[in-house]
């Protein structure tokens, strides 16, 4: 094990005894070791300390992002963080640059409600600005994520840039300037802050801090320290011009969406677009969901447009998971919209929807005419301005800077027409060119130009006149190669911030309204074909910290690699020497400054073919040490307990230096006890007094000085005598002749390896201890000196070079007995060969409590019972592999391996399967004709022809792979068969599945052979058909009672079923159940209603059925009303009733009328179903009377019958007379008689026996049955009955106690009989 040493990075080993653990440990498969992996929350980095957790644990993680905190100078900010974590994880905080041990600034809390751990920092000053780390530790690992705390505010108010402009003692500038130039510097930081936020730049804290050092070296040039050089005048927009205050009319175009995202909807597994149109053109947006940013990836794919105004975000393989809110954000501007994702678009009843659902490119067309039209209204109103001498005004001029004589000039400006038109037309073109009319561009175009009245040298032009000539054309250059540099370097949006932050128009304005005549530009700004651009810079200087007495190095490119340049440094030329070396590689030029001193400090330019760029070097002398001093310093120091360390490290850097000594982190302060701290301008030295082991650790020395930071860290090791050896002893063998055990090495070595471990050994039953000597520093014993089955306990101690530790006690040892290992599974065939045949097997799972010492091999030849020696019986195989020559050619073996251990051998194991003794077979070829026989929603059925046999070419196939894989899916499933058809089952209704199957043997897999085609889970289309036998037409149902039609039906795939009542929607109160094959139309409580066709419609894509049944809601008819009778015609009447309430109700309810003659008993029909109220009865004979019934009918049932009166037609009567004959009485009385007697009876046990027998008698004969001349007829086991003289007994379950002769008697007052029978039982 070694650590790594801060200080210089060289690994040092610190203990022997930990390298041997290592070994061990990675020899024993317990190796710990340190992985580091990702989380899935942005920015967190997780450390897991074993590679196997155990289930229901796991390691520290974070639910969420910290946020950065933004707060301003004074004010409290609080961090927020929530830790996930089996067992709960320990939070603590730190930071990158110092450290959080004031507990009353930095305040750690956990919040019980919400189980966030809070970092509270109060009274934030600017030293707190830092990188903030929370670190969430359990026993499986650790998570680390950090946070930025920034400052919104700083010392200078951006409001107070006027405070740059102090009046100087000329008291040129009027109290009105200074209000214009405060008015200007707000619009200035409000235009500032819009394109930083369009440009997606949040630290406006940096923004402000270089606008604080830019202040503050403007005041060292107000209080006549220095003066600033022309380009920090320049950079920090100190002087103004006329065109920044015509600026002050219109303000830029905000940034915003002119097409706003739209709601989407998608169904499961596809795809959902969002698209929106900018104002402005922008190269990147946000876009975000959940309150995460998205990123570029295969799930969320980002795109742009080339003229940057459109912004698309394609999610792809949408899921439940991603419903939800997606928000693009611009700048300050923000559109939302909604995703939805439903698992079946038809089913809901939607349509898929997403984009904006227009032109976008026509849209952005209309927006860039809209945007050039702004412009050119803008450009107007600025020259209807100037034409109208609105920019007229006072100017005061400042004193000349040669020779600082003070001219302050009053004069009205004038413009001419020409002059506007001029400057207008090359304003306008860089407008459209995506920026502002810069300051220099408009005055160079003639702006404000008039002659004051001066004297002139001999020349006829005066000094100032010259020197403000020669000011403008240099500040022109110095702007066109800004320009130039940042058209290479800046995007649109940032040029923009150029113009306004790095062109100087006051300076301008100072120089320009001298009394030089105006001057207007023959050609055109910007020429309108440029055939060859010149040089540019590919990469310009960039400004560097050297170290004091360190080289450094300035470089830039240009764009061609044939061309010259010259280096200058404050204005002077710059020569190749000692302290320059100039150089050229390509197109890359590089100065070197060697051996860098202070005076070495200043603004080095490079100018090539009229091109420059410029860099500032400061050569700072930061704290920092010797290297022999730190490469001693760095060497850990090794002192014994108690005495005094001693830490001395010299430094050199600029003064004052501040010290500070650390250990493991934490601050050392001086100590009279422990600790003294001596510092001096060159040297600083660390005293720690009576040092103790838990002393050891990190020392840290940090310096610092307004030139930077400088650290060195040695190690600090305190020796000791290490700690006891841990426990407890775990054995390893124990067999009847040895015990082998470990243990743990001490927890603490004391900073010294373990050279050597005492051992002592007491036998259980005995007081004396044997001492055994020491052994290596290995935990590690082997103790061949024991007795079978008797018990040891050992002592261990571990000796170092500091001394010698207490000892530890093991537990009760002992000694195995004889135990045999169990036996190994079945050996496997690797190879075969004809000379040869390979088997591998597995170690026994019991060893028997010792060491496996080898293995027995024996094989027997097929249809013998002979098993023969592999190896020879003292030899046995050590390894658990074996190769098997003595074999024949052609013949089939089968083998089998027994274990030995110290105590013998082990019993045989299984024989594996036989194996021929011949050469690898080759693979077979590939099947033939494979299709697919039978497809369902679960299962399909695949059939093949096996390959053909080619010798020596292809070989017997002896079975198949057949693998399938779902068409969303990239990884195969595979099964093995024997057969040539295989049914595939569990799979997902409608899915679709690629098959192939693969033929293999002994040799090998043959080739693959896939279907064309995929298979679709679904069974073959099936036109629907009606299943159901004698399906119903017809249905009554009584009011009141449920309505339940089932229809069962065929169809592949599932049908659309709809039902229909009279050829319309059913009511709500119709409840219809569809399921596989079958469909209910069910009505709970039914009313009359109800009663109609109802009609189901089955339909898929092979067709449709259709069925129909007429439904009858009714209930029992009244009865009709009074009936009267009429004769009309001899023979004849004439039947009317009044019709039955329920005839309005019921159009299939009719009438039955019954007729009853006096002469017969019975009614008869004489008419039925009638639908009318009347009818006509023939044959009425005379001299009889009739009754008539008249029912109403339905088809429920009938009603009760309304009566008629009696109906009599009168004739002469006769007498009639009857003679009977005279009978004679018989005696049918006779003595009982059995007619069918009982028959034999043989019962299994355990079953039923009946017994019958008919009897006959009259009067009817008593009936008594016995067994074995016992009475049965009070016996409740026996079932006994008489029905119709029919006598009969039942026993239920027959035994052998039921075994005997039954008997039964018959007797009356005539006489007396009886019959007998035998009942056996068969077991």
């Amino acid at each position: 094990m070694w650590k790594r040493s801060k200080g210089s990075g060289r690994k040092v080993c610190f203990s022997l005894v930990h390298q041997y653990i290592q070994h061990f440990n990675e020899k024993a498969g317990s190796k710990s070791a340190a992985i580091r992996r990702r989380s899935k929350i942005p920015g967190v980095v997780i450390t897991q300390n074993i590679v196997s957790i155990p289930e229901g644990k796991s390691v520290p993680d974070f639910k969420c992002k910290l946020n950065p905190v933004n707060v301003q100078e004074g004010k409290s900010a609080v961090f927020k963080a929530l830790v996930i974590g089996e067992p709960k994880p320990e939070v603590t905080w730190k930071r990158v640059r110092g450290s959080i041990l004031d507990k009353e600034k930095y305040q750690m809390k956990y919040d019980d409600s919400t189980g966030e751990y809070l970092l509270e920092i109060r009274a934030v000053t600017c030293a707190d600005a830092d990188t903030y780390k929370c670190i969430a530790v359990n026993e499986y690992g650790k998570a680390i994520c950090s946070v930025a705390l920034n400052l919104t505010d700083v010392v200078t108010d951006p409001s107070d840039f006027r405070k740059l402009l102090r009046k100087t003692n000329t008291n040129i500038f009027e109290e009105n300037q200074t209000e214009k130039v405060k008015e200007r510097n707000e619009r200035y930081r409000d235009t500032l802050q819009r394109d930083y936020e369009t440009l997606g730049t949040k630290d406006m804290h940096l923004m402000h801090m270089k606008t604080e050092e830019k202040r503050q070296q403007m005041l060292k040039y107000q209080h006549g320290t220095s003066p600033p050089d022309e380009d920090l005048v320049r950079k920090n927009g100190l002087i103004g011009g006329r065109c920044a205050k015509d600026a002050e009319n219109f303000t830029l175009p905000q940034l915003d969406f002119a097409v706003k995202l739209q709601e989407a909807i998608t169904e499961e597994k596809d795809t959902a677009l969002f698209e929106c149109v900018l104002t402005q053109p922008l190269p990147k947006i946000t876009w975000m969901s959940k309150g995460t940013v998205l990123e570029d990836s295969e799930k969320y794919q980002i795109s742009v447009s080339e003229h940057q105004m459109i912004h698309r975000l394609l999610i792809t393989d949408c899921s439940d998971q991603d419903k939800g809110v997606y928000s693009a954000v611009a700048g300050s501007a923000s559109s939302n919209a909604a995703l939805d994702v439903e698992a079946d678009l038809e089913a809901a009843g939607k349509k898929k929807t997403g984009g904006a659902g227009i032109d976008l490119e026509e849209v952005v067309k209309q927006q860039q005419i809209k945007n050039q039209e702004e412009m050119e209204k803008i450009l107007e109103a600025i020259k209807a301005k100037h034409d109208t001498g609105e920019l007229t005004e006072q100017k005061t001029l400042s004193t000349s800077r040669k020779e600082g004589q003070i001219i302050s000039l009053t004069e009205p400006v004038k413009y001419s027409g020409s002059d506007m038109h001029d400057s207008n037309n090359n304003c306008n073109k860089a407008m459209l060119n995506g920026l502002s009319p810069s300051p220099q561009q408009m005055i160079d175009d003639g702006f404000g130009r008039d002659k004051p009245e001066e004297t002139k040298d001999g020349d006829g032009r005066n000094k100032l006149e010259e020197e403000m000539e020669h000011a403008v054309q240099e500040s022109r250059d110095t702007c066109d190669e800004e320009l130039n540099e940042s058209n290479t370097k800046l995007t649109p949006k940032k040029k923009k911030y150029e113009s306004f932050f790095n062109e100087d128009s006051e300076a301008e304005e100072l120089i320009g309204l001298a009394t030089q005549p105006r001057r207007k530009r023959i050609g055109p700004l910007i020429e309108d074909a440029v055939i060859d651009p010149g040089v540019q810079f590919i990469w310009g200087l960039s400004d560097i910290n050297a170290i004091i007495c360190e080289n450094a190095e300035l470089t830039c490119k240009l764009s061609k690699e044939d061309c010259e340049g010259v280096w200058f440094r404050d204005g002077e030329k710059i020569i190749t020497g000692d302290t320059f070396i100039i150089s050229k590689e390509g197109a890359i030029h590089k100065l070197l400054i060697m051996n860098c001193q202070e005076e070495h400090s200043g603004k080095y330019r490079f100018e090539a073919d009229n091109r420059k760029t410029e860099a500032v070097v400061n050569v700072k002398d930061p704290p920092r040490f010797e290297p022999e001093d730190l490469n001693a310093f760095t060497e850990p120091l090794r002192i014994k307990v108690g005495h005094n360390a001693v830490f001395k490290l010299n430094f050199l850097g600029f003064e004052p230096i501040k010290i500070k000594w650390y250990r493991e982190g934490e601050e050392l302060h001086d100590d009279a006890s422990s600790t003294r701290i001596d510092k001096s301008a060159s040297h600083s030295r660390l005293l720690l007094s009576r040092c103790q082991r838990r002393d050891s650790g990190e020392i840290k020395i940090r310096l610092k000085n307004e030139h930077g930071t400088a650290e060195a860290i040695t190690q600090l090791i305190v020796l000791d005598k290490p700690t006891t050896p841990l426990g407890p002893a775990e054995i390893t063998l124990s067999s009847a002749t040895c015990i082998e055990f470990k243990w743990r090495p001490p927890k603490d070595d004391g900073g010294s390896p373990v050279m050597n471990y005492i051992m002592e050994r007491q036998q259980i039953g005995r007081n004396t201890w044997k001492k055994l000597g020491e052994i290596p520093g290995v935990p590690f014993y082997r103790d061949t000196d024991v007795d079978r089955g008797r018990k040891y306990c050992y002592r261990i101690r571990a000796l170092t070079s500091e001394g010698v530790s207490e000892v530890m006690e093991t537990e009760d040892l002992q000694a195995g007995i004889l135990a045999f290992p169990s036996a190994p599974a079945p050996p496997k065939v690797v190879s075969a060969f004809d000379d040869c045949i390979n088997l591998s097997w597995t170690a026994p799972s019991n060893t028997g409590g010792s060491q496996i010492i080898g293995y027995m091999v024996e094989k027997r030849k097929k249809g013998s019972n002979l098993w023969t020696g592999v190896n020879a019986s003292m030899e046995p195989i050590k390894e658990k592999k074996c190769a098997v020559k003595d074999v024949v050619a052609g013949m089939e073996y089968e083998f089998r391996v027994l274990a030995v251990n110290l105590s013998g051998p082990g019993e045989f194991s299984n024989p594996c399967d036989f194996v021929f003794a011949r050469d690898p077979k080759k693979p077979p070829g590939k099947v033939i004709g494979l299709k697919v026989t039978e497809t369902s929603y679960n299962h399909f059925v695949l059939s093949w022809t096996k390959p053909k046999d080619k010798p020596d070419i292809e070989d017997e196939a002896k079975g198949y792979f057949v693998e399938i894989r779902n068409a969303q899916c990239l990884e195969w499933s595979r099964s093995f068969t024997i057969t040539t058809t295989y049914t595939v089952k569990g799979l997902r209704a409608m899915d679709m599945y690629w098959v192939r199957v693969i033929a293999t043997n002994d040799g090998g897999e043959g080739q693959t052979e896939e279907l064309s085609n995929y298979v679709l889970a679904m069974p073959p289309l099936v036109r629907p058909k009606f299943t159901t036998k004698k399906m119903k037409t017809f249905v009554v149902v009584r009011a009141g009672n449920t309505v339940r039609v089932t229809i069962n039906f065929e169809a592949s795939p599932p049908p659309d079923i709809m039902w229909l009542k009279d050829n319309g929607p059913v009511s709500k109160r119709v409840t219809v159940s569809n399921s596989d094959g079958a469909s209910q139309m069910l009505i709970p409580s039914s009313e009359r209603s109800d009663s109609g066709i109802y009609s189901i419609l089955v339909r898929n894509l092979a067709g449709q059925e259709t069925f129909s049944t007429e439904v009858r809601v009714t209930d029992d008819p009244k009865p009709p009303g009074p009936v009267e009778i009429e004769e009309n015609v001899p023979g004849t009447v004439q039947v009317t009733w009044q019709p039955s309430p329920d005839e309005k109700l019921d159009d299939r309810l009719h009438y039955t009328i019954s007729k009853l003659d006096s002469t017969k008993h019975t009614w008869i029909t004489v008419a039925d179903r009638l639908f009318n109220n009347k009818f006509t009865v023939c044959n009425i004979m005379p001299g009889r009377e009739y009754h008539f019934r008249v029912y109403a009918k339905n088809d429920m049932g009938v009603s009760t019958p309304s009566e008629s009166p009696t109906w009599a037609v009168g004739r002469k009567k006769e007498k009639l007379s009857l003679t009977l004959p005279n009978r004679e009485e018989r005696d049918l009385r006779c003595a009982p008689d059995f007619i069918v007697p009982l028959k034999l009876h043989a019962a299994p046990k355990g079953y039923e026996c009946y017994m019958s027998c008919a009897v006959t008698g009259n009067p009817k004969p008593r009936i008594t049955w016995y067994r074995d001349h016992v009475n049965l007829n009070t016996n409740t086991n026996y079932y006994i009955s008489n029905t119709c003289g029919v006598c009969s007994m039942l026993i239920l379950s027959v035994g052998s106690k039921d075994v005997g002769k039954y008997t039964v008697t018959a007797e009356n007052a005539l006489g007396r009989s009886e019959c007998s029978t035998m009942l056996s039982v068969r077991e």
